[in-house]
């Protein structure tokens, strides 16, 4: 028997809480499939000379704003570029906070953060620290040392390292 039921004499039990809702119309047109969506476009920009948002827009598309913000005819999707060195992170610091503070033109999206290796091997422990406090505020891309990159040679193969990055942008070479 059951002992935790409340019933009151005279007063039928409520039951389950029903709601009824009208027709739903069906949209005009069926979403697109995925395979008909065209890739997203983002505006590369660097946060300091040499970050690479030139070869990264070269190799995975987009539109390479330098070292300026996107205008008004470039994509409102923004992409952080810098390289993994101390005064390039330093450099996305800074850039995160003009966007915190809401200082960045009106109109961007702030998408994430790419950082694009400034020499082959593993990051030093106190740069990997600074990684670790970048993205703990936004999305963040790693792209490894690609030495054919170096010489110019951007027609090769995408480092598979940064596959995430290639499906963000689209561009899985």
């Amino acid at each position: 028997m059951r002992t935790d039921m409340h019933v009151q004499q005279g007063r039928p039990e409520p039951g389950p809480e029903i709601w009824l809702r009208g027709p739903v119309a069906l949209p005009a047109e069926p979403p697109p499939s995925p395979a008909a969506v065209s890739p997203r476009r983002f505006s590369w920009l660097g946060v300091h000379g040499g970050a690479g948002a030139s070869t990264l827009a070269a190799v995975y598309g987009g539109h390479d704003c330098g070292r300026d913000w996107p205008g008004p005819a470039d994509p409102p999707s923004v992409l952080l570029v810098a390289r993994t060195h101390a005064a390039g992170l330093a450099a996305v610091l800074g850039a995160l906070e003009v966007f915190r503070r809401g200082e960045a033109p009106h109109g961007l999206d702030l998408d994430a953060v790419v950082l694009v290796a400034d020499a082959p091997g593993r990051l030093p422990r106190p740069l990997v620290e600074r990684v670790k406090v970048i993205e703990s505020v936004i999305d963040v891309y790693r792209v490894p040392w690609v030495a054919a990159w170096r010489l110019g040679e951007l027609n090769g193969q995408a480092p598979r390292e940064a596959a995430a990055l290639a499906r963000l942008t689209g561009r899985s070479h």
